[in-house]
């Protein structure tokens, strides 16, 4: 006798529960793999501005074996005009109009030298250098690029600063990193103490003057509304000497670069003087 076996017409479906059981599953899943991805994209960004700061440095030597010194870093130009670290540094290794830099050039705020000639237009373009730095790799901005026109105080808007990879959207509606800081050692100084008070034009026997990029902080951050008085904490002596000290060195208080530069980018939060900042040397972040 043959049995007789019934088929059900139902298809097989998942329940409301299974249904409910996966999605939390897959929530669940989503809520550890994000974080695990944000930190990987955040060490592959640091591992990019590492390089470019190495590439800027790869810069910095082509111009001491050039000129047979680093570029000035001071806050003000022998005219005495506010000419920061970071827009020497662009100067060097690029010059004013991306062209290269002049011989003569006097790292004035103004493009003229010692004599009050201009030196960045067409007609001296037989006497630049070649790029100490190639423009793919010099990420350039012009000042009212990153804080907008009228926001850039004495500084000249038109003035170019070499800026990080973190690309952000700026209230100017651009989308740029922050100006590359750069710091020249003295090195016939042997100090590196904020208690011996730096002025712009005196480094008081410290190896570095916090004062070089000063009036780059006051700028404030130009992803902010304009009216929000907000400054870097890089800005604070205390803290630029104590995040550049050299803790190697137990017997003497000490920076690192003790005879050559410091580069310093903002980072991911595009804040001087925080945890996550990026130099060219092994940045530990102190209160």
């Amino acid at each position: 006798m043959k049995s007789i076996v019934k088929h059900s017409s139902r298809k097989a479906a998942f329940t409301i529960i299974e249904l409910l059981t996966v999605m939390s599953i897959i929530v669940i899943l989503i809520g550890l793999l994000v974080p695990s991805l944000n930190m990987a994209r955040r060490f592959a960004k640091k591992l990019t501005q590492r390089n470019q700061l190495r590439i800027v440095g790869i810069g910095i030597e082509f111009f001491n074996n050039e000129w047979d010194g680093y570029p000035p870093s001071g806050a003000f130009d022998g005219n005495g005009q506010e000419y920061c670290g970071a827009m020497k540094l662009a100067e060097a290794m690029i010059g004013k109009d991306l062209l290269g830099f002049h011989p003569d050039s006097a790292f004035r705020a103004d493009g003229l030298d010692a004599t009050g000639r201009q030196l960045y237009d067409p007609l001296t373009l037989g006497a630049r250098k070649e790029l100490f730095l190639q423009l793919d790799n010099a990420n350039v901005n012009m000042l009212s690029e990153i804080y907008g026109p009228g926001n850039t105080s004495s500084f000249r808007e038109n003035t170019i600063v070499l800026c990080d990879i973190y690309k952000r959207d700026m209230r100017t509606g651009r989308k740029t990193g922050m100006p590359i800081l750069y710091y020249k050692a003295e090195t016939s100084n042997k100090l590196h103490d904020p208690n011996f008070a730096p002025t712009p034009t005196d480094n008081m026997g410290n190896i570095y003057n916090f004062n070089d990029n000063q009036a780059m902080f006051a700028l404030g951050k130009p992803w902010e509304d304009p009216g929000k008085l907000s400054t870097h904490s890089l800005s604070v002596p205390s803290r630029f000497y104590k995040n550049t000290r050299n803790d190697q060195i137990s017997t003497l208080n000490l920076p690192y670069k003790t005879d050559s530069y410091i580069l310093i980018s903002a980072g991911y939060d595009a804040e001087y003087g925080t945890a996550d900042d990026i130099c060219n040397f092994d940045w530990k972040y102190r209160e």
